[in-house]
Protein backbone atom coordinates (compact mmCIF):
# COMPACT_ATOMS: atom_id res chain seq x y z
CA UNK A 1 0.00 0.00 0.00
CA UNK A 2 1.11 3.49 0.01
CA UNK A 3 2.81 3.94 2.85
CA UNK A 4 5.27 6.77 2.54
CA UNK A 5 4.68 9.30 5.15
CA UNK A 6 4.95 12.51 2.91
CA UNK A 7 2.00 10.95 1.06
CA UNK A 8 -0.09 10.34 3.87
CA UNK A 9 0.71 14.33 5.00
CA UNK A 10 -0.12 15.58 1.90
CA UNK A 11 -3.20 13.44 1.66
CA UNK A 12 -4.21 15.01 5.07
CA UNK A 13 -3.73 18.59 3.51
CA UNK A 14 -5.96 17.84 0.79
CA UNK A 15 -8.81 16.82 2.18
CA UNK A 16 -8.50 19.93 4.47
CA UNK A 17 -8.34 22.03 2.03
CA UNK A 18 -11.67 19.95 0.09
CA UNK A 19 -13.31 19.70 4.34
CA UNK A 20 -14.79 23.25 3.60
CA UNK A 21 -17.13 22.59 0.82
CA UNK A 22 -20.30 20.96 2.16
CA UNK A 23 -21.27 17.83 0.65
CA UNK A 24 -24.83 16.09 0.20
CA UNK A 25 -26.67 13.84 -2.16
CA UNK A 26 -29.18 16.69 -2.40
CA UNK A 27 -26.48 19.17 -4.09
CA UNK A 28 -26.25 17.93 -7.35
CA UNK A 29 -24.21 15.79 -9.67
CA UNK A 30 -20.52 16.45 -8.38
CA UNK A 31 -18.37 13.61 -10.97
CA UNK A 32 -15.77 12.48 -8.98
CA UNK A 33 -13.26 10.67 -11.57
CA UNK A 34 -14.95 7.23 -12.14
CA UNK A 35 -18.00 8.25 -10.41
CA UNK A 36 -21.00 10.31 -11.41
CA UNK A 37 -21.72 11.72 -7.82
CA UNK A 38 -20.64 11.64 -4.21
CA UNK A 39 -22.35 12.50 -1.20
CA UNK A 40 -23.47 11.57 2.11
CA UNK A 41 -26.02 8.91 3.15
CA UNK A 42 -28.53 9.47 5.95
CA UNK A 43 -28.54 12.40 8.63
CA UNK A 44 -24.30 13.00 9.18
CA UNK A 45 -23.42 15.45 12.09
CA UNK A 46 -20.05 16.52 9.42
CA UNK A 47 -20.06 16.53 5.55
CA UNK A 48 -17.20 14.05 4.59
CA UNK A 49 -16.13 14.86 0.73
CA UNK A 50 -14.75 12.41 -1.93
CA UNK A 51 -11.44 13.86 -4.09
CA UNK A 52 -9.65 12.30 -7.05
CA UNK A 53 -5.91 12.97 -7.59
CA UNK A 54 -5.70 11.80 -11.62
CA UNK A 55 -1.76 12.00 -11.68
CA UNK A 56 -1.80 9.63 -9.21
CA UNK A 57 -5.11 7.70 -9.96
CA UNK A 58 -6.08 8.04 -6.41
CA UNK A 59 -9.56 8.68 -4.48
CA UNK A 60 -9.16 10.43 -1.15
CA UNK A 61 -12.65 9.67 0.89
CA UNK A 62 -13.25 11.49 4.45
CA UNK A 63 -16.88 11.03 6.39
CA UNK A 64 -18.51 10.75 9.51
CA UNK A 65 -21.75 8.56 10.27
CA UNK A 66 -22.54 6.60 13.39
CA UNK A 67 -21.97 3.30 11.36
CA UNK A 68 -23.21 1.72 8.64
CA UNK A 69 -25.10 -1.54 10.24
CA UNK A 70 -28.89 -2.66 11.93
CA UNK A 71 -31.94 -0.84 9.50
CA UNK A 72 -30.23 2.36 8.34
CA UNK A 73 -26.84 3.82 7.55
CA UNK A 74 -24.90 7.10 7.72
CA UNK A 75 -21.59 7.54 6.01
CA UNK A 76 -20.12 9.25 3.15
CA UNK A 77 -20.40 7.77 -0.80
CA UNK A 78 -18.68 7.77 -4.21
CA UNK A 79 -21.00 6.27 -6.71
CA UNK A 80 -22.30 5.07 -10.00
CA UNK A 81 -25.21 3.74 -11.33
CA UNK A 82 -24.79 -0.13 -12.84
CA UNK A 83 -26.22 -2.68 -13.97
CA UNK A 84 -25.84 -6.75 -15.05
CA UNK A 85 -22.84 -8.10 -13.60
CA UNK A 86 -19.57 -6.78 -12.67
CA UNK A 87 -16.52 -6.57 -10.58
CA UNK A 88 -14.93 -4.08 -8.35
CA UNK A 89 -11.51 -4.32 -7.17
CA UNK A 90 -9.17 -1.71 -4.99
CA UNK A 91 -6.42 -1.27 -2.83
CA UNK A 92 -7.51 0.53 0.59
CA UNK A 93 -6.30 2.26 3.58
CA UNK A 94 -7.22 4.18 6.70
CA UNK A 95 -4.68 7.40 6.57
CA UNK A 96 -4.07 7.32 10.19
CA UNK A 97 -5.22 5.21 13.76
CA UNK A 98 -8.38 6.82 13.64
CA UNK A 99 -10.89 7.14 16.75
CA UNK A 100 -13.18 4.00 17.11
CA UNK A 101 -12.19 0.61 16.12
CA UNK A 102 -14.75 -0.25 13.95
CA UNK A 103 -14.41 2.56 11.14
CA UNK A 104 -15.39 0.94 7.63
CA UNK A 105 -14.40 1.20 4.44
CA UNK A 106 -14.38 -0.44 0.86
CA UNK A 107 -16.76 -1.38 -1.91
CA UNK A 108 -20.69 -0.49 -1.79
CA UNK A 109 -23.59 -1.94 -3.97
CA UNK A 110 -26.94 -0.75 -2.92
CA UNK A 111 -30.92 -0.21 -3.95
CA UNK A 112 -30.94 3.87 -3.41
CA UNK A 113 -29.15 6.26 -2.27
CA UNK A 114 -32.08 6.30 0.96
CA UNK A 115 -30.29 5.59 4.52
CA UNK A 116 -32.56 2.28 4.96
CA UNK A 117 -31.83 0.40 1.03
CA UNK A 118 -30.69 -2.79 0.47
CA UNK A 119 -27.09 -3.62 -0.23
CA UNK A 120 -24.13 -5.40 -0.03
CA UNK A 121 -20.63 -4.21 0.70
CA UNK A 122 -17.34 -5.41 1.40
CA UNK A 123 -16.49 -3.59 4.84
CA UNK A 124 -12.95 -2.58 5.98
CA UNK A 125 -13.00 -2.23 9.95
CA UNK A 126 -10.15 -0.27 11.68
CA UNK A 127 -9.69 -2.98 13.72
CA UNK A 128 -8.86 -5.05 11.25
CA UNK A 129 -11.89 -7.04 10.80
CA UNK A 130 -13.45 -7.99 7.27
CA UNK A 131 -16.54 -8.89 5.96
CA UNK A 132 -19.46 -9.18 3.33
CA UNK A 133 -22.36 -7.08 4.68
CA UNK A 134 -25.53 -7.46 3.85
CA UNK A 135 -28.96 -5.73 4.40
CA UNK A 136 -31.48 -8.17 2.02
CA UNK A 137 -34.47 -5.82 2.04
CA UNK A 138 -35.29 -2.26 3.27
CA UNK A 139 -35.56 -2.06 6.97
CA UNK A 140 -34.33 -4.93 7.48
CA UNK A 141 -31.02 -5.74 9.82
CA UNK A 142 -27.87 -5.79 8.27
CA UNK A 143 -25.69 -9.33 8.48
CA UNK A 144 -22.21 -10.42 8.45
CA UNK A 145 -19.88 -12.93 6.54
CA UNK A 146 -16.54 -12.71 7.89
CA UNK A 147 -13.47 -12.85 5.81
CA UNK A 148 -10.97 -15.37 6.43
CA UNK A 149 -8.04 -12.52 7.03
CA UNK A 150 -7.48 -9.65 9.04
CA UNK A 151 -6.62 -5.73 7.40
CA UNK A 152 -6.60 -6.57 3.58
CA UNK A 153 -5.13 -4.03 1.62
CA UNK A 154 -6.61 -5.43 -1.41
CA UNK A 155 -10.51 -6.19 -1.55
CA UNK A 156 -12.45 -7.46 -4.67
CA UNK A 157 -16.64 -7.17 -4.62
CA UNK A 158 -18.12 -9.31 -7.59
CA UNK A 159 -21.41 -9.77 -8.74
CA UNK A 160 -22.64 -12.34 -10.70
CA UNK A 161 -26.31 -12.59 -11.61
CA UNK A 162 -27.62 -12.53 -7.92
CA UNK A 163 -24.62 -13.84 -6.27
CA UNK A 164 -22.24 -11.67 -4.69
CA UNK A 165 -18.31 -12.76 -3.92
CA UNK A 166 -15.68 -11.07 -1.94
CA UNK A 167 -12.25 -11.76 -2.19
CA UNK A 168 -9.76 -9.80 -0.23
CA UNK A 169 -5.53 -10.29 0.08
CA UNK A 170 -2.69 -8.96 2.01
CA UNK A 171 -0.66 -7.35 -0.50
CA UNK A 172 1.83 -9.14 -2.39
CA UNK A 173 -0.12 -12.58 -1.78
CA UNK A 174 -3.05 -13.69 -3.70
CA UNK A 175 -6.91 -13.46 -2.94
CA UNK A 176 -8.25 -15.67 0.18
CA UNK A 177 -10.64 -17.66 -0.31
CA UNK A 178 -13.92 -16.26 -1.45
CA UNK A 179 -17.25 -15.68 0.32
CA UNK A 180 -20.40 -15.75 -1.86
CA UNK A 181 -23.92 -14.80 -0.50
CA UNK A 182 -27.06 -14.51 -2.87
CA UNK A 183 -29.02 -10.99 -2.69
CA UNK A 184 -31.72 -10.23 -4.36
CA UNK A 185 -30.96 -7.20 -5.33
CA UNK A 186 -32.80 -4.44 -8.05
CA UNK A 187 -30.78 -5.11 -11.48
CA UNK A 188 -29.93 -1.28 -11.50
CA UNK A 189 -28.02 -0.42 -8.26
CA UNK A 190 -25.90 2.79 -6.45
CA UNK A 191 -22.39 1.18 -7.07
CA UNK A 192 -19.19 2.91 -4.84
CA UNK A 193 -16.37 3.31 -2.62
CA UNK A 194 -17.48 4.45 1.01
CA UNK A 195 -16.63 5.66 4.23
CA UNK A 196 -18.33 5.73 7.91
CA UNK A 197 -16.70 7.13 11.07
CA UNK A 198 -18.40 4.76 13.21
CA UNK A 199 -19.40 8.14 15.57
CA UNK A 200 -21.41 11.19 14.34
CA UNK A 201 -19.25 13.69 15.03
CA UNK A 202 -16.03 12.31 13.81
CA UNK A 203 -14.49 12.66 10.18
CA UNK A 204 -12.16 9.97 9.44
CA UNK A 205 -10.13 9.63 6.13
CA UNK A 206 -8.98 6.77 4.05
CA UNK A 207 -7.60 6.69 0.38
CA UNK A 208 -8.04 3.94 -2.14
CA UNK A 209 -5.89 3.70 -5.88
CA UNK A 210 -5.74 0.27 -8.05
CA UNK A 211 -9.95 1.21 -8.27
CA UNK A 212 -11.37 -0.84 -11.21
CA UNK A 213 -15.30 -1.03 -11.98
CA UNK A 214 -15.08 -4.19 -14.15
CA UNK A 215 -17.53 -4.88 -17.13
CA UNK A 216 -16.92 -8.56 -17.76
CA UNK A 217 -17.91 -10.96 -20.85
CA UNK A 218 -20.91 -12.32 -21.28
CA UNK A 219 -20.49 -15.68 -20.62
CA UNK A 220 -21.82 -17.20 -24.09
CA UNK A 221 -18.64 -14.96 -25.72
CA UNK A 222 -17.35 -16.72 -28.48
CA UNK A 223 -13.12 -16.28 -28.07
CA UNK A 224 -11.44 -14.71 -31.29
CA UNK A 225 -14.66 -13.20 -32.36
CA UNK A 226 -16.26 -11.16 -29.56
CA UNK A 227 -14.30 -8.84 -27.99
CA UNK A 228 -14.55 -6.69 -24.98
CA UNK A 229 -12.64 -3.38 -24.47
CA UNK A 230 -9.29 -3.17 -23.56
CA UNK A 231 -6.67 -0.92 -21.23
CA UNK A 232 -3.66 -0.68 -21.67
CA UNK A 233 -2.06 -0.34 -18.20
CA UNK A 234 1.70 0.62 -16.45
CA UNK A 235 2.30 -1.13 -13.48
CA UNK A 236 5.14 0.45 -10.76
CA UNK A 237 6.43 -2.87 -9.32
CA UNK A 238 7.73 -1.19 -6.42
CA UNK A 239 4.76 0.20 -5.22
CA UNK A 240 2.13 -2.17 -7.14
CA UNK A 241 0.04 1.44 -8.19
CA UNK A 242 -1.27 1.17 -11.51
CA UNK A 243 -2.71 3.60 -13.94
CA UNK A 244 -4.38 3.08 -17.43
CA UNK A 245 -3.07 5.22 -20.16
CA UNK A 246 -4.82 4.42 -22.68
CA UNK A 247 -8.68 2.31 -23.07
CA UNK A 248 -10.80 1.51 -25.86
CA UNK A 249 -13.94 -0.27 -26.07
CA UNK A 250 -15.11 -3.22 -27.71
CA UNK A 251 -11.26 -3.81 -29.54
CA UNK A 252 -9.34 -6.17 -28.36
CA UNK A 253 -5.72 -4.72 -27.76
CA UNK A 254 -2.77 -7.03 -26.64
CA UNK A 255 0.75 -7.61 -25.63
CA UNK A 256 2.37 -4.44 -25.49
CA UNK A 257 6.30 -4.63 -25.82
CA UNK A 258 7.90 -1.49 -23.98
CA UNK A 259 10.72 -0.10 -26.80
CA UNK A 260 14.19 0.37 -25.57
CA UNK A 261 14.48 3.82 -25.40
CA UNK A 262 11.61 4.11 -23.22
CA UNK A 263 9.99 6.42 -25.49
CA UNK A 264 6.82 4.37 -26.72
CA UNK A 265 4.92 0.76 -26.46
CA UNK A 266 4.42 -1.76 -29.50
CA UNK A 267 1.01 -3.53 -29.46
CA UNK A 268 -1.09 -5.66 -31.75
CA UNK A 269 -4.23 -5.39 -32.98
CA UNK A 270 -7.25 -6.77 -35.16
CA UNK A 271 -4.20 -8.39 -37.49
CA UNK A 272 -2.18 -4.53 -36.90
CA UNK A 273 0.95 -3.55 -35.11
CA UNK A 274 0.81 -0.64 -33.33
CA UNK A 275 3.10 2.04 -31.50
CA UNK A 276 1.95 3.42 -28.81
CA UNK A 277 3.93 6.89 -27.76
CA UNK A 278 3.98 7.25 -24.31
CA UNK A 279 4.14 11.07 -24.72
CA UNK A 280 1.34 12.00 -26.46
CA UNK A 281 -0.62 8.88 -25.52
CA UNK A 282 -1.08 7.86 -29.46
CA UNK A 283 -1.12 4.98 -31.46
CA UNK A 284 0.18 4.75 -35.14
CA UNK A 285 -0.17 2.25 -36.58
CA UNK A 286 3.34 0.10 -38.20
CA UNK A 287 3.66 -0.57 -41.77
CA UNK A 288 4.27 -4.59 -42.02
CA UNK A 289 3.00 -4.87 -46.00
CA UNK A 290 1.37 -7.94 -47.29
CA UNK A 291 1.55 -9.16 -43.79
CA UNK A 292 -1.30 -8.19 -41.82
CA UNK A 293 -2.25 -10.91 -39.76
CA UNK A 294 0.14 -10.42 -36.66
CA UNK A 295 -0.97 -11.94 -33.42
CA UNK A 296 0.25 -11.31 -30.03
CA UNK A 297 3.57 -13.06 -30.20
CA UNK A 298 5.83 -9.87 -31.32
CA UNK A 299 9.36 -9.34 -29.80
CA UNK A 300 11.70 -6.21 -30.44
CA UNK A 301 15.46 -6.83 -30.45
CA UNK A 302 17.57 -5.95 -27.55
CA UNK A 303 18.81 -3.12 -29.25
CA UNK A 304 14.96 -1.56 -30.24
CA UNK A 305 16.41 -1.65 -34.14
CA UNK A 306 14.27 -5.11 -35.41
CA UNK A 307 10.64 -6.13 -34.42
CA UNK A 308 10.16 -9.97 -34.71
CA UNK A 309 6.36 -11.08 -35.93
CA UNK A 310 3.98 -13.89 -35.92
CA UNK A 311 1.74 -13.69 -38.32
CA UNK A 312 -0.30 -16.05 -40.61
CA UNK A 313 1.26 -16.89 -43.81
CA UNK A 314 -1.31 -17.22 -46.60
CA UNK A 315 0.62 -20.06 -48.39
CA UNK A 316 1.25 -22.63 -45.53
CA UNK A 317 -2.01 -21.33 -44.06
CA UNK A 318 -0.24 -21.05 -40.35
CA UNK A 319 1.85 -18.53 -38.41
CA UNK A 320 4.89 -18.07 -39.42
CA UNK A 321 7.98 -15.79 -37.71
CA UNK A 322 8.76 -12.80 -39.43
CA UNK A 323 11.39 -10.14 -39.13
CA UNK A 324 11.57 -6.77 -39.71
CA UNK A 325 12.97 -3.17 -38.84
CA UNK A 326 11.40 -1.40 -35.67
CA UNK A 327 9.80 1.90 -37.88
CA UNK A 328 8.33 -0.67 -40.32
CA UNK A 329 8.91 -1.90 -43.76
CA UNK A 330 8.67 -5.16 -46.06
CA UNK A 331 8.93 -8.23 -43.79
CA UNK A 332 11.20 -11.30 -44.05
CA UNK A 333 10.00 -14.76 -43.33
CA UNK A 334 12.31 -16.75 -41.31
CA UNK A 335 10.13 -20.00 -40.61
CA UNK A 336 8.95 -21.37 -43.48
CA UNK A 337 6.54 -24.00 -41.63
CA UNK A 338 4.17 -23.39 -39.23
CA UNK A 339 2.72 -22.87 -36.91
CA UNK A 340 5.60 -20.69 -35.38
CA UNK A 341 5.38 -18.30 -32.99
CA UNK A 342 7.86 -15.85 -31.34
CA UNK A 343 9.06 -15.07 -28.81
CA UNK A 344 12.39 -13.85 -27.71
CA UNK A 345 15.44 -12.60 -29.60
CA UNK A 346 19.42 -13.52 -28.27
CA UNK A 347 21.07 -10.47 -27.19
CA UNK A 348 23.55 -10.27 -29.34
CA UNK A 349 20.84 -10.26 -32.44
CA UNK A 350 21.80 -13.64 -33.97
CA UNK A 351 18.77 -15.91 -33.21
CA UNK A 352 15.44 -16.57 -32.52
CA UNK A 353 13.48 -18.68 -30.35
CA UNK A 354 10.27 -19.52 -30.77
CA UNK A 355 7.30 -22.29 -30.32
CA UNK A 356 6.88 -24.69 -32.91
CA UNK A 357 4.07 -27.05 -33.80
CA UNK A 358 5.00 -29.93 -35.55
CA UNK A 359 3.39 -32.85 -36.48
CA UNK A 360 1.10 -31.24 -33.49
CA UNK A 361 3.68 -31.35 -31.11
CA UNK A 362 4.44 -27.87 -29.40
CA UNK A 363 8.34 -27.65 -28.26
CA UNK A 364 11.24 -25.04 -28.32
CA UNK A 365 12.70 -24.04 -31.27
CA UNK A 366 15.88 -21.81 -32.24
CA UNK A 367 17.17 -20.56 -35.56
CA UNK A 368 19.24 -18.12 -37.10
CA UNK A 369 17.39 -14.38 -36.89
CA UNK A 370 18.80 -14.11 -41.02
CA UNK A 371 17.14 -17.61 -41.65
CA UNK A 372 18.50 -21.28 -41.83
CA UNK A 373 18.08 -24.27 -39.89
CA UNK A 374 15.49 -24.54 -37.15
CA UNK A 375 17.34 -26.57 -33.97
CA UNK A 376 15.11 -28.30 -31.98
CA UNK A 377 15.75 -27.32 -27.93
CA UNK A 378 13.08 -29.20 -26.05
CA UNK A 379 11.50 -32.24 -26.40
CA UNK A 380 9.65 -33.62 -23.66
CA UNK A 381 5.78 -35.06 -23.03
CA UNK A 382 3.49 -31.80 -23.17
CA UNK A 383 3.63 -27.95 -24.22
CA UNK A 384 6.75 -26.13 -24.06
CA UNK A 385 5.86 -22.17 -24.74
CA UNK A 386 7.51 -18.66 -24.26
CA UNK A 387 11.27 -18.60 -24.71
CA UNK A 388 12.62 -16.06 -23.71
CA UNK A 389 16.31 -15.46 -23.63
CA UNK A 390 18.35 -13.24 -19.86
CA UNK A 391 19.60 -10.20 -21.24
CA UNK A 392 23.38 -11.98 -20.55
CA UNK A 393 22.18 -14.80 -22.60
CA UNK A 394 23.31 -17.46 -20.46
CA UNK A 395 19.74 -18.83 -20.15
CA UNK A 396 16.52 -19.49 -21.93
CA UNK A 397 13.31 -19.04 -19.69
CA UNK A 398 10.10 -20.83 -20.81
CA UNK A 399 7.05 -22.48 -19.74
CA UNK A 400 5.91 -26.19 -19.74
CA UNK A 401 3.33 -28.49 -18.72
CA UNK A 402 5.78 -31.81 -18.35
CA UNK A 403 5.40 -31.97 -14.84
CA UNK A 404 1.29 -31.98 -15.31
CA UNK A 405 0.69 -28.15 -14.43
CA UNK A 406 2.08 -25.29 -16.81
CA UNK A 407 5.24 -23.81 -14.24
CA UNK A 408 8.11 -21.86 -15.25
CA UNK A 409 11.63 -23.53 -16.38
CA UNK A 410 14.45 -22.38 -17.73
CA UNK A 411 17.90 -24.06 -20.06
CA UNK A 412 20.61 -23.68 -20.97
CA UNK A 413 20.38 -21.84 -25.19
CA UNK A 414 21.77 -25.46 -26.62
CA UNK A 415 18.43 -27.02 -24.45
CA UNK A 416 20.51 -28.57 -21.78
CA UNK A 417 20.05 -28.88 -18.89
CA UNK A 418 16.00 -27.58 -17.61
CA UNK A 419 15.17 -26.88 -14.61
CA UNK A 420 12.10 -25.84 -12.59
CA UNK A 421 11.63 -22.55 -11.45
CA UNK A 422 8.14 -22.48 -10.21
CA UNK A 423 6.25 -25.17 -8.28
CA UNK A 424 2.77 -24.01 -7.04
CA UNK A 425 -1.02 -24.85 -7.31
CA UNK A 426 -1.27 -21.73 -10.95
CA UNK A 427 -0.61 -22.05 -13.95
CA UNK A 428 2.24 -20.19 -14.93
CA UNK A 429 3.24 -18.44 -18.17
CA UNK A 430 5.49 -16.44 -20.33
CA UNK A 431 8.22 -15.10 -17.81
CA UNK A 432 9.48 -12.04 -19.09
CA UNK A 433 13.37 -11.15 -17.45
CA UNK A 434 13.82 -7.49 -16.44
CA UNK A 435 16.61 -5.75 -18.04
CA UNK A 436 18.68 -5.70 -15.22
CA UNK A 437 18.82 -9.57 -15.38
CA UNK A 438 17.38 -9.20 -11.37
CA UNK A 439 13.57 -10.56 -11.79
CA UNK A 440 10.98 -12.13 -13.52
CA UNK A 441 7.32 -11.56 -14.23
CA UNK A 442 4.74 -13.94 -15.03
CA UNK A 443 1.25 -14.27 -15.78
CA UNK A 444 -0.91 -17.24 -13.30
CA UNK A 445 -3.82 -18.33 -14.51
CA UNK A 446 -5.96 -19.98 -12.09
CA UNK A 447 -6.26 -24.03 -11.52
CA UNK A 448 -9.44 -24.36 -13.17
CA UNK A 449 -7.84 -23.25 -16.15
CA UNK A 450 -6.61 -26.43 -18.16
CA UNK A 451 -2.75 -26.10 -18.02
CA UNK A 452 -2.20 -25.77 -21.86
CA UNK A 453 -4.52 -22.95 -21.93
CA UNK A 454 -4.32 -19.22 -21.48
CA UNK A 455 -7.52 -18.36 -22.51
CA UNK A 456 -9.13 -14.44 -22.91
CA UNK A 457 -11.12 -13.12 -19.66
CA UNK A 458 -9.85 -14.52 -16.57
CA UNK A 459 -8.90 -13.38 -12.87
CA UNK A 460 -5.53 -13.59 -13.40
CA UNK A 461 -2.56 -12.53 -11.22
CA UNK A 462 1.05 -10.97 -12.56
CA UNK A 463 3.63 -11.98 -9.75
CA UNK A 464 7.10 -11.39 -9.51
CA UNK A 465 10.10 -13.43 -8.04
CA UNK A 466 13.90 -12.99 -8.06
CA UNK A 467 15.41 -14.48 -11.12
CA UNK A 468 17.04 -17.32 -9.59
CA UNK A 469 13.77 -18.68 -7.48
CA UNK A 470 11.79 -17.67 -4.84
CA UNK A 471 8.12 -17.46 -3.35
CA UNK A 472 6.49 -15.16 -6.48
CA UNK A 473 4.92 -11.73 -5.00
CA UNK A 474 1.57 -11.12 -6.94
CA UNK A 475 2.34 -7.35 -7.88
CA UNK A 476 -1.70 -6.89 -9.93
CA UNK A 477 -4.60 -8.87 -9.84
CA UNK A 478 -6.00 -8.45 -13.24
CA UNK A 479 -9.26 -8.95 -15.48
CA UNK A 480 -7.77 -10.16 -18.06
CA UNK A 481 -5.78 -13.53 -20.27
CA UNK A 482 -4.76 -13.88 -23.85
CA UNK A 483 -2.83 -10.65 -24.58
CA UNK A 484 -2.57 -9.12 -21.13
CA UNK A 485 1.30 -10.10 -20.91
CA UNK A 486 2.81 -12.58 -23.44
CA UNK A 487 5.63 -9.89 -25.06
CA UNK A 488 8.27 -8.74 -23.11
CA UNK A 489 7.33 -5.74 -21.41
CA UNK A 490 9.30 -4.44 -18.80
CA UNK A 491 10.41 -0.65 -18.89
CA UNK A 492 13.89 -0.32 -19.61
CA UNK A 493 14.90 1.09 -15.89
CA UNK A 494 13.62 -2.32 -15.11
CA UNK A 495 10.96 -0.42 -12.79
CA UNK A 496 7.43 -0.71 -14.58
CA UNK A 497 5.82 -3.26 -16.59
CA UNK A 498 3.04 -2.90 -19.18
CA UNK A 499 -0.12 -5.14 -19.34
CA UNK A 500 -3.75 -5.06 -20.71
CA UNK A 501 -6.90 -5.55 -18.81
CA UNK A 502 -10.04 -6.01 -19.99
CA UNK A 503 -13.40 -4.40 -19.40
CA UNK A 504 -16.62 -4.12 -21.66
CA UNK A 505 -18.74 -1.13 -21.30
CA UNK A 506 -21.02 -0.38 -19.02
Amino acid sequence: MIAHVATCLGMLTSLAAFAVLPVSKASGAQPVGIFEDHGDIGSVANHGTAVYHADEDRYALSGAGSNIWAKTDEFQFAWKKMKGDFLLQARVKFIDKGVIEHRKIGWMIRESLEPNSPYVDIAVHGSGLTSLQVRPKADENTVQYVAPILNPSVIQLERKGNKYTMRVAWDGQPFSPPRTQEVDLADDVYVGLFICSHKADVVEAAIFDNVRVVVPAKDDFVPYRDYIGSNIEILDVATGSRKIIYHVDGVSLQAPNWTPNGKALIYNSEGKLYRFDLETKTPTMIDTGSVTENNNDHVLSFDGKMLGISSRDKTIKQSAVYTVPVEGGTPTQITPTGPSYLHGWSPDGKSLVFTGGRNNIFDIYKIPAAGGTEQKLTDTPGLDDGPEFTPDGKFIYFNSTRTGTMQIWRMQPSGNDPEQITDDEFNNWFPHISPDGKSIVFISFPADVKPEDHPFYKHVLLRMMPIWGGPPKTIAYVYGGQGTINVPSWSPDSKKVAFVSNTAGD
